[in-house]
This record gives C-alpha cells, sequence and structure tokens, in this order.
C-alpha cells in the first residue's frame, strides 16, 4: 500500500499493455497457418503454353536411349 507523499509509478498499466500486445503478437506470427509459398505460381500453365505453341515440360518430342547400341558387324 502506498504511503502518503510517496510517488506511485504509473509505467506499471503501461508495461503490462505493451508486455499483451507483444504476447498476441508473437502467437500471432507464431501460429500463423497461412504459408504464401503454397499459392505462389509455378511457371506457365497449359493455356499459356497451349497459346504460344510450346509442348508441355514433361513431353519429350524423340526418345533419348540410355544406352549405346552395337555396332552391326
Amino acid at each position: 500500500m502506498a504511503k502518503n507523499g510517496t510517488k506511485t509509478s504509473k509505467q506499471g498499466p503501461r508495461f503490462a499493455a505493451t508486455l499483451a500486445v507483444l504476447w498476441r503478437s508473437f502467437q500471432r506470427d507464431a501460429f500463423d497457418s497461412y504459408r504464401p509459398e503454397l499459392h505462389y505460381m509455378r511457371g506457365p500453365g497449359p493455356k499459356w503454353r497451349a497459346k504460344h505453341g510450346i509442348a508441355e515440360p514433361g513431353a519429350a518430342a524423340a526418345p533419348v536411349p540410355t544406352h549405346a547400341t552395337p555396332a552391326a558387324a
């Protein structure tokens, strides 16, 4: 209990409010489930490729042999 004539600090309520804001901010940032890297485009889509006449990246024009064929003797 404060005695008459002593000064009391008004910093107590401000400190508690600041601490509460910091805690809420930490919880919001630490446990946010939004992950923007899951929503980014990863290159042109099939509609763009069809418009520009470019083949799909997985479709190869000619199959490439994985090993050399023996020469005919």
